[in-house]
């Protein structure tokens, strides 16, 4: 009689690799802090560029309700990745400033999770694969990103699903420039607002998306401030100053430009 083996928590979890993942290059008190912090973006930005792929999927499927379900979703991951923004602010300039060293060229702009969600929302930029080799798992996974449709891609795709006249020039565009809005787009998203009220909600739930990373954008250029100041960030980059070159450009320009329409 084959033993009745039983999935424990920890097991199920995998807690041995998780928990022996924080290994502090200091003495210094708030290094574990900050590294508990940064693994647990890693693995929020894992889990919204999954749900992300399932949009797209639905969007194409046009599933209309399960596609506004998984947009509510990424939406409280967003949020709950901002709220742990507070957490490290408890963190003070002058406790990151002893252990700051050892961070070597580490830096946020590094992580290669992030970049994908960029590509994935829209924000195409092929230097910002140049942090990692070609041939790498990350540049070949960054690289399958910034090749496909981006999320507002999609979208476009499933309006053209449910029959409206989207633009053949803006569903064969190429998918690795940054899409700048079309005027053609625009006015079918004022008549979906006007007389479709379910696919409008779908709109504002990208528009809070959109926001959300605005958000997010934000939160982490103010934490930025607080701990390092001016100062130039680790891994070379500008710090602050680089960041919030970032803060004011929005992901689905149509969705914006139709505010003033109505």
């Amino acid at each position: 009689m084959k033993e009745l083996i039983l999935v424990g928590y920890s097991s199920y979890l995998n807690l041995e690799t998780i928990l022996s993942a924080q290994l502090p290059k200091s003495n210094e008190h708030d290094e574990m802090l900050f590294i508990t912090i940064h693994q647990a973006y890693e693995l929020w930005f894992k889990q919204i560029l999954y749900e992300g792929k399932r949009l797209q999927k639905l969007l194409l499927d046009g599933e209309t309700y399960q596609s506004l379900a998984t947009l509510t979703r990424m939406l409280v991951i967003l949020k709950t990745m901002v709220k742990q923004t507070d957490i490290l602010e408890t963190m003070t300039p002058l406790s990151f400033s002893t252990f700051r060293d050892v961070l070597d060229r580490a830096s946020g702009f590094q992580s290669f999770q992030f970049r994908m969600f960029e590509f994935f929302m829209g924000f195409k930029n092929s230097a910002k694969m140049n942090v990692y080799p070609e041939n790498s798992p990350e540049g070949e996974r960054l690289n399958e990103y910034y090749s496909a449709p981006s999320l507002y891609d999609s979208f476009l795709r499933y309006l053209h699903i449910q029959q409206y006249s989207v633009p053949e020039e803006v569903l064969k565009r190429d998918y690795q420039s940054v899409y700048t809005g079309n005027e053609k787009v625009e006015e079918i998203l004022i008549d979906i607002y006007r007389n479709d009220p379910i696919t409008s909600l779908l709109c504002e739930k990208l528009v809070d998306l959109d926001e959300g990373l605005q958000e997010w954008r934000y939160r982490h250029v103010k934490m930025v401030e607080r701990t390092i100041g001016v100062k130039m960030g680790t891994g070379g980059s500008s710090g602050a100053e680089y960041l919030k070159r970032t803060l004011s450009s929005p992901a689905f320009v149509d969705l914006w430009n139709i505010r003033c329409q109505f």
